[in-house]
């Protein structure tokens, strides 16, 4: 018969690696929480509890660069397999 040797758990290696990337999930987790927290997004300035609507805010392809208007059109095209920039 022979002998079964027996580690403790914190000893093997696998355990580690199964434990290890959760654990370390949930310390970044509770980083990023604590980053949230003290450095918050200042609030929207609203002036006189104007709402602003979708059609108020200018489209992305509206407030294209010169440079940027290639890029506008590929993805257009891919999005929607017309050429062109819808305005």
């Amino acid at each position: 018969m022979s002998a079964i040797h027996s580690r403790p758990a914190w000893r093997e290696p696998m355990v580690w690696l199964v434990v290890g990337g959760p654990a370390s999930v949930v310390v970044a987790s509770f980083i990023s929480l604590g980053l949230a927290l003290k450095h918050p997004d200042p609030p929207l300035d609203l002036r006189a509890g104007a709402q602003r609507s979708a059609d108020d805010v200018e489209p992305a392809d509206m407030r294209a660069r010169e440079g940027d208007v290639p890029a506008l059109i590929a993805r257009n095209h891919a999005a929607t397999g017309t050429a062109g920039v819808k305005r």
